[in-house]
């Protein structure tokens, strides 16, 4: 085999190629795509959501795959883009994947590019006046609420933080019963902090009864804390609530251990029950309370965790969402006959859009998650503190019916 004359050596190469071509026009394949930010400061969260994604499908490969309308099988393929955390590229990107072979997309981590991608999609299915894109878009991460109304072709796996807050606050009532003030600290150039803080921490901490003293502010990428913590050092509340991201929020922590800021409790936000904030706050974190919807506790959320580690990702309310998602959309393309052909890509894409529609219950890592008329989700959550570089399950909340309503929204400065 050394020395293979060049034409034989030449035959044998086409003779590869053949059989490879045909094997690809004999395989069906399920092409998803996701798209988050995997650069920047907010990097961790499109990297978490594209493991979580490619560990769901290799999951699903390896069990046989997809069942088909006419009773193939197909394997699902993922691919995933970096949208910087900008609208323009989010919108850029699933223009492009509305033009191609994908029949469904995941994304995104950052919610001005989902309200972007929404609004470029057709808002009524079937609607022939309208020429908005035709492509589901399911969401694992931007927590801006209420996006999913905005297209028929628009979905989302988010939890509600109303529900989660009001528990939170809730058991810091009980398992506190001398805490009365409450202060913030806000990192206010990110929708989702902004908002948690405005819409949902500081309005559910008032109805559960807490003072609320006030709040200061901070950007996503500053570096440095000190003038915050001498604020919430000055305020001397029971509780202090930081809704903030994991690397800010932890530099908030560490300069509050500096300072000797001991407040009787900690709130943190919801993105930040993330292993990696353990990771970079250390000791910090001790005893920080959070609400999410993942946890490992249960074989099928230890499996998906272990299963994203070797994607190299990290386990955490976003990327398990993804998880489920794709297991959404597994059981939609086998409810709905989706055939995943050259020639049925748009057929599909609509058969996609009705299973997701229609579905009332799908399975979550916690236990069943309930889908509502407007295509968002009902989630199972928990409490978790950090005990010794740990997350540890302090509550288990009954799962409720329907989403919380919303508490007054506090003015913003």
């Amino acid at each position: 085999m050394k020395h293979l004359k060049p034409w034989l050596a030449a035959a044998l190469a086409l003779a590869t190629l053949a059989g490879a071509g045909r094997a690809a026009a004999e395989e069906r394949v399920i092409r998803i795509t996701g798209f988050g930010a995997t650069s920047g400061v907010l990097r961790p969260f499109g990297v978490n959501s594209e493991a979580a994604l490619r560990a769901a499908a290799d999951d699903i490969n390896r069990a046989g795959g997809v069942k088909l309308g006419d009773g193939a099988r197909g394997r699902i393929e993922i691919r995933y883009f970096d949208d910087n955390c900008k609208p323009t590229e989010g919108v850029d990107i699933v223009r492009r994947l509305a033009q191609a072979d994908t029949l469904a997309a995941v994304g995104t981590t950052c919610s001005p590019v989902v309200q972007a991608v929404y609004g470029s999609l057709q808002k009524k299915a079937g609607d022939a006046a309208d020429s908005g894109l035709q492509l589901p878009v399911f969401t694992d991460v931007a927590m801006k609420i209420g996006l999913a109304k905005m297209s028929d072709w628009s979905f989302r796996n988010i939890p509600d933080e109303n529900a989660m807050y009001d528990d939170v606050f809730a058991w810091v009532r009980r398992e506190h019963p001398d805490a009365r003030t409450v202060y913030g600290g806000v990192e206010q150039n990110f929708v989702h902090s902004n908002q948690t803080w405005y819409q949902v921490m500081k309005p559910r901490a008032q109805a559960a009864g807490f003072d609320v003293l006030g709040e200061t502010r901070w950007l996503l990428d500053d570096t440095n804390f000190a003038e915050q913590v001498r604020a919430i050092k000055a305020a001397n509340a029971d509780v202090v609530a930081i809704s903030a991201h994991p690397y800010s929020a932890c530099g908030v922590l560490k300069e509050m251990q500096r300072q000797g800021v001991r407040p009787k409790v900690l709130v943190g936000l919801t993105s930040s029950s993330t292993p990696e904030l353990l990771k970079v706050c250390g000791p910090a974190a001790e005893g920080l309370v959070i609400p999410t919807s993942f946890a490992t506790i249960n074989p099928d959320a230890q499996k998906a965790a272990t299963e994203t580690a070797r994607y190299g990702g990290y386990a955490d309310l976003h990327s398990m969402a993804a998880w489920e998602i794709l297991y959404m959309i597994r059981a939609a393309i086998e409810t709905r006959g989706v055939l995943a052909k050259p020639d049925t890509v748009q057929a599909d894409r609509e058969k996609i859009r009705e299973g997701l529609a229609a579905m009332k219950t799908a399975d979550g890592l916690l236990g069943p998650v309930k889908r509502t008329a407007d295509r968002e989700s009902i989630k199972p959550f928990v409490l978790v503190e950090a005990r010794r570089n740990e997350w540890t399950v302090i509550e288990r909340p009954a799962p409720r019916s329907e989403l919380a309503g919303a508490a007054p929204t506090v003015r913003q400065p």
